[in-house]
């Protein structure tokens, strides 16, 4: 394979990783989201742990989309983040 979209390709023809794949989108939808918005902010994980009133570890684990946040979670990120939250079905 020469490229990763090539390889992406390749392995979203299995129809195990395709399901699987499909499962992950909105962690990792929500995970770059989070980052982008808190690098626009010029913030640490700490320092938005911190605004949060929770830890940098909790903040560590959504910017890896290893967690399915609650809808309160998102609403008190965009509060720290001085941002709106939205939501959509495509």
């Amino acid at each position: 394979m020469s490229n990763w979209k090539e390889l992406k390709k390749e392995l979203l023809k299995n129809p195990e990783v395709k399901r699987l794949y499909q499962e992950s989108q909105p962690e990792y939808e929500i995970a770059r989201a989070l980052i982008r918005a808190r690098i626009e902010q010029k913030m640490t994980q700490k320092e938005l742990a911190r605004k949060m009133n929770t830890t940098q570890s909790v903040i560590s684990r959504v910017e890896q989309a290893k967690t399915s946040p609650s809808i309160s979670f998102l609403k008190r990120l965009a509060a720290a983040l001085n941002t709106t939250l939205q939501v959509q079905f495509k």
